[in-house]
């Protein structure tokens, strides 16, 4: 019997996609990430052994004299050390599919694997966790921060929910950060856009810019807003995935750093087995399947927690 011909997507090598899908991928992975809308980005090293120093501020330059001693800056320059963290997923395929229809598989991974990364980013800079709930790749995460203002805490009369928005900016910058941006969940959106004054007017009109299905999504209280189901944990469509609670978080987003590696691995067999969401497990060759293991490194550093201010609400189904 003539061996098996390796499977290959559209006579690529299986082991890295081709640059002209990868760069899509990644583009598309940071548009639809809140936390790269707002973050600023930062070299990553692919050796997970390597970690770049990421300084999370700027040195204090000082006035001087002629031939004087030269002042040492003041202004407490934290270095984190940022590491590439491998995120993963493993997509079964019909082997009818792979190997009829690989240009249309490509458009697919370019569709459906942007998402699945964002989110994972997404979930772990936000809560500290992977998707199934476990103790994610990052040290810091957001939601570590104690400040926190629950939302319908002032009244109509005294602001409604631009008040409490508001209140939660001000903890920042009362801390002497800065305010730039926040990222919310979907939920809060319909809030927002139901939020009015004692007279029945809208309040906050400023939350979604039209004609865009990237994560940056217009302003709020003056300023950036980017949305992403991450933000409390429960994912559309995925049954494990539980609502924290959390509605929006926002600070000083100077105090971020996020860093992409530059290809993509995806490892194809048609003979392995896997284990499925409810422990069954499946033999490829047995089902006719194609195993793609899709891989990926990012990186996330955060400098102080107490620049950001969690904004919380009824978790959805309490």
């Amino acid at each position: 019997m003539a061996a098996t011909a390796p499977i290959t997507l559209s006579s690529i090598d299986g082991a890295l996609l081709p640059r002209t899908i990868t760069a899509p991928i990644f583009e598309k992975s940071v548009e639809q990430s809140a936390i790269m809308a707002l973050a600023r980005p930062a070299p990553l090293a692919l050796d997970a052994t390597t970690s770049v120093p990421i300084p999370m501020d700027v040195p204090t330059a000082d006035w001087v004299g002629q031939a004087a001693k030269k002042p040492l800056s003041t202004g407490g320059v934290d270095v984190k050390q940022m590491q590439a963290k491998k995120l993963a997923v493993l997509i079964p395929v019909a082997m009818e599919v792979a190997n009829t229809n690989a240009a249309g598989l490509y458009s697919q991974l370019q569709k459906d694997l942007p998402t699945a990364f964002a989110r994972a980013f997404d979930h772990a800079a936000i809560h500290g966790k992977t998707m199934k709930g476990a103790a994610g790749p990052f040290t810091e995460y957001l939601a570590s921060t104690t400040n926190s203002v629950t939302l319908g805490t002032a009244t109509q009369g005294n602001g409604g929910i631009w008040a409490d928005l508001v209140t939660g900016m001000e903890e920042v910058i009362d801390a002497d950060w800065d305010y730039t941006g926040t990222v919310a969940d979907h939920r809060l959106k319909p809030k927002l856009l139901l939020a009015t004054d004692t007279t029945g007017r809208p309040i906050l009109v400023d939350t979604q810019t039209p004609g865009t299905d990237m994560a940056a999504a217009g302003t709020l209280i003056g300023e950036p807003l980017a949305y992403s189901r991450s933000v409390s944990g429960k994912q559309r469509r995925q049954s494990a995935s539980v609502d924290s609670g959390l509605r929006a978080l926002g600070g000083d987003w100077s105090q971020c750093a996020y860093g992409v590696g530059m290809d993509i691995t995806v490892r194809v067999s048609n003979e392995a087995t896997y284990v499925d969401e409810e422990g069954g497990v499946h033999s490829a060759f047995q089902e006719n399947l194609v195993l793609l293991l899709a891989e990926a490194y990012y990186g996330f550093v955060m400098g102080d927690a107490q620049a950001f201010v969690k904004f919380t609400g009824t978790p959805s189904g309490s």
